[in-house]
């Protein structure tokens, strides 16, 4: 019965590690697209390169965490439907780039929220699939401080579009605040 719970349990975080994997994969191709249209604004150009650099790095954390838990997975159907259907609207002209960048600050929390999700199922397993959550916590908050920088380009991106005009230069002061906020609040955990 217990190596049953336990098989249970471990098929249920592949699921979930399946579809961060998915989804980390389509914030990868998402900056890609999104660093070609946004080459007016050289600080937008350089976050975008460093969370590239992130989130190749987050893929291989991910991969190192599924190796751990020894048991693979397909992402679910609503994942793979929801990639298609974001890769479609980023690849196309439909949406504004200011638009494109609110999907994928939605989808960047999406990806946290999983991610958490996937900490505390393992948390919960009394110990046994503890050894795959500090990957995952270094994912999380790398991509928690991309939705924080993820604001600025919303800011300045939709200000450009409604207005016409500049947005004030604070808007990026704000991005890296929040990020330095979270940076120590987590420490180490970020490096």
């Amino acid at each position: 019965m217990a190596a049953t719970l336990e098989t249970t349990k471990k098929n249920a975080i592949a699921r979930k590690l399946a579809d961060m994997k998915t989804l980390q994969n389509l914030m990868i191709s998402n900056e890609e697209k999104l660093l070609k249209a946004s080459t007016d604004n050289k600080k937008v150009s350089e976050t975008l390169t460093n969370m590239l650099e992130d989130d190749r790095k987050s893929l291989t954390a991910i991969d190192e965490a599924i190796a751990e838990l020894e048991v693979t997975s397909q992402p679910s159907d609503t994942i793979t439907e929801m990639v298609q259907v974001m890769e479609s609207l980023m690849s196309e002209n439909d949406l504004d780039i200011y638009e494109k960048f609110m999907q994928h600050e939605g989808l960047k929390h999406q990806l946290v929220m999983t991610g958490l999700l996937v900490h505390k199922a393992a948390q919960a397993t009394d110990g046994i699939l503890q050894k795959l959550v500090d990957p995952i916590n270094k994912v999380n908050f790398k991509n928690r401080a991309h939705q924080e920088q993820l604001k600025g380009s919303i800011y300045y991106y939709g200000v450009r579009q409604l207005t016409g005009n500049e947005p004030e230069d604070g808007i990026w002061a704000a991005a890296e605040d929040g990020i330095a906020a979270l940076k120590g609040v987590f420490g180490g955990l970020t490096d």
